[in-house]
This record gives structure tokens, C-alpha cells and sequence, in this order.
């Protein structure tokens, strides 16, 4: 079909034939579109005289005929066939999955099997941080210098305080191990010792506070001082040991402990201080220090001695006992080192 340029039509090409289809409306013929069909012009189109419009062909689907036996049969999107045990799974399949985690878990046998398994992982590693912190603090150890009783106690204060009225000074051992505090009166520990440092500090700030000096920057002063100088004590002591070459059955934690009952003294001394002045104070420091000094000689003289050498006679046991008397004689003066300066003037 050409478009005719004088009349404004399109006209028939010749050879070409436009085929009529049925359709479900009557008096409306929808023809169907040749290979080289060119639609019509819309109206109101005036195509310019000197215009040559040669439309290509437009590719279209092949022309289909409906039979009208089947125009009132509705057409429906066809679906794909899923067969029983092939294709998507269910949504009954999506909801088993998604609860299995929950089933398996309930399961007493598999909960059983993760308490045991996580027992024994906190045991292991429990293990494992107990042999490394054992290294540097001796746990088990300070446990025995902390087995102590309230019976103990009273025992062990009237004992340095009054250590002239105590006859027995002897140790008891079991299986080569010094029985606990809390059964043997003569033995070590370190409840009493950090007790009274504790007091010392408290005391101390009283004291202060009365002179009109307390401030916390000064009782933190006082309080690392003075552990310190007894850090200082036992590093002394220890070098001493070393260097005289002197074997006894002394521990570190024990010469600590020794050191730490001056504490008891300097806290009666600095209280009798408050009321008595200071005559109180050096009637009580001077008696206080003696009786601490005589019972870490008393005390020290049995573990020192016991690891006496024979071989090296007579100038063993010398340095032993000029060590014992060190210690002694060490306690008075730390005593009035540390409370000295707690006292007032008048």
C-alpha cells in the first residue's frame, strides 16, 4: 500500500490483498497484518506535498486465527506440575527446618553432653590460671597463714603482748608441715599482722585529726610509708641470711609475718598517747617494744636453731644468734620510727 499524494489517501498496492478475521463485535473487521502492512495515518494528519514517505516494514507476530468455537474459552497462565519428591519443597518442610535447631537443643542427651563438655573446659582452664597465678603468689600458702579462730586470736595478742607468762614455745609439725595457726598458738600468721596495720592507719588518722593535721594525702603518706619500711625490714633480713650463709626453716612469708606484730605495740602505744599524753606513749612504747622484742627471740630461736650445720660448729650457731638479736633489736626502733611523729609536742 502507497500513500497517495493529490488525494491524501493511502492506496491498494496491487498483488496485495487484506484479509478479513471474524471478531466478537458485529460490523467490526480487524484485518489482519500482511508482512509489509503500513497502518494508517491518525486523523487530522496532513502530510507535506513534497514529503516522499516510504514507512519500512515493521516485523510483527505471526498472524494467528482464532476458531470461533473456542472464543468463550477463558485462557489461564499454566502452571509448572511439582511433582511429590521433586521440585520446590513445602512450607510444612521450611517450618520442620527452622525448628530443628530448638529439637536438637531440648534433646536431654545432647544438653547433657554440652553441660559435661563445658565443665570440663572451666575446670581446665581453671587449672591452667591456678598453675600461672601460683607462680607468683603463693594461694595455698597464704591459706595456712590465714587458717586462724577467734580463739586464736585472744591467744596469740595476750602472748606478744605478755609473752613472759608462756612456757611452752615449742612448734608442732604434721607430715613435716607446721600444724595450722589456729591449732598451735606458737605458729605464724598474717590475720593479726595485716589487722593491725589496718588499726595503724585508723589510729594514726585519729591522731592526726586531734593535732588538727589530718588530710587523706597524709594518711596515704603514712600508710605506703610505712609498708614500705617494712618491705624494707624483710629485704634486710633476707640479705642478712644470704650473706652470713646461715640455713634455717624460715620463709619469706614467715619473716613477714614476725615483722608484722610491732603493729600490736605502736596501736596501744599511740592510743594510751591520746589520754596519757606523752608519758603515756614512751611508758608503753618502751614496754611494748621489749615484749615484742623478747618473743621473736623466743620464737625465732627454735626455727633458726633447727636448721643448725654441725659441721660448721660453734661459728654457726653465733651467726644465728646475732641474727636473732638483729631482728630484736630492729622492732623497737621501727616502732618509735612509725608513731613517733603521731605524737604531739605538748
Amino acid at each position: 500500500m502507497n500513500y497517495n499524494h493529490s488525494r491524501g489517501q493511502f492506496a491498494q498496492t496491487p498483488g496485495r490483498k487484506l484479509t478479513k478475521r471474524p471478531t466478537e463485535t458485529p460490523g467490526m473487521e480487524t484485518y489482519a497484518r500482511s508482512e509489509n502492512y503500513v497502518p494508517p495515518p491518525a486523523p487530522g494528519f496532513q502530510p507535506s506535498m513534497h514529503a516522499n514517505i516510504n514507512y519500512p516494514p515493521q516485523p510483527g507476530p505471526t498472524p494467528t486465527y482464532m476458531n470461533p468455537s473456542m472464543q468463550n474459552i477463558q485462557m489461564q497462565p499454566s502452571q509448572p506440575t511439582v511433582q511429590p519428591n521433586m521440585g520446590a519443597p513445602s512450607a510444612n518442610y521450611y517450618n520442620q527446618n527452622q525448628h530443628q535447631p530448638f529439637q536438637i537443643l531440648s534433646d536431654p542427651m545432647v544438653t547433657n553432653m554440652a553441660m559435661q563438655y563445658g565443665s570440663s573446659l572451666v575446670g581446665s582452664g581453671r587449672q591452667i590460671v591456678d598453675s600461672q597465678f601460683e607462680k607468683y603468689i603463693p594461694v595455698s600458702r597464704l591459706k595456712y597463714y590465714f587458717a586462724v579462730d577467734t580463739n586464736y586470736v585472744a591467744r596469740k595478742l595476750m602472748l606478744v603482748l605478755f609473752p613472759f607468762l608462756h612456757k611452752d614455745w615449742s612448734m608442732k609439725y604434721e607430715q613435716n608441715e607446721p600444724v595450722q595457726p589456729k591449732f598451735e598458738v606458737n605458729a605464724p600468721d598474717l590475720y593479726i599482722p595485716v589487722m593491725a596495720y589496718v588499726t595503724y592507719v585508723l589510729v594514726a588518722g585519729l591522731a592526726l585529726g586531734t593535732q588538727s593535721k589530718f588530710s587523706p594525702e597524709a594518711l596515704g603518706i603514712l600508710a605506703s610509708s610505712a609498708l614500705a619500711w617494712t618491705v624494707v625490714e624483710i629485704v634486710i633480713a633476707l640479705l642478712t641470711l644470704y650473706i652470713s650463709s646461715i640455713d634455717t626453716l624460715l620463709k619469706t612469708l614467715d619473716l613477714l609475718a614476725y615483722s608484722g606484730y610491732k603493729f600490736v605495740g605502736i596501736n596501744l602505744a599511740v592510743l594510751l598517747s591520746l589520754m596519757l599524753s606523752r608519758s603515756g606513749y614512751y611508758i608503753t612504747l618502751v614496754y611494748s617494744s621489749f615484749a615484742v622484742a623478747f618473743f621473736l627471740v623466743r620464737t625465732l630461736k627454735l626455727q633458726v636453731l633447727a636448721g643448725n650445720d654441725p659441721y660448721k660448729g660453734s661459728v654457726g650457731n653465733k651467726r644465728r644468734m646475732y641474727f636473732i638479736l638483729f631482728i630484736a633489736v630492729m622492732q623497737p626502733i621501727m616502732m618509735w620510727w612509725l608513731s613517733s611523729h603521731l605524737i604531739p609536742s605538748s
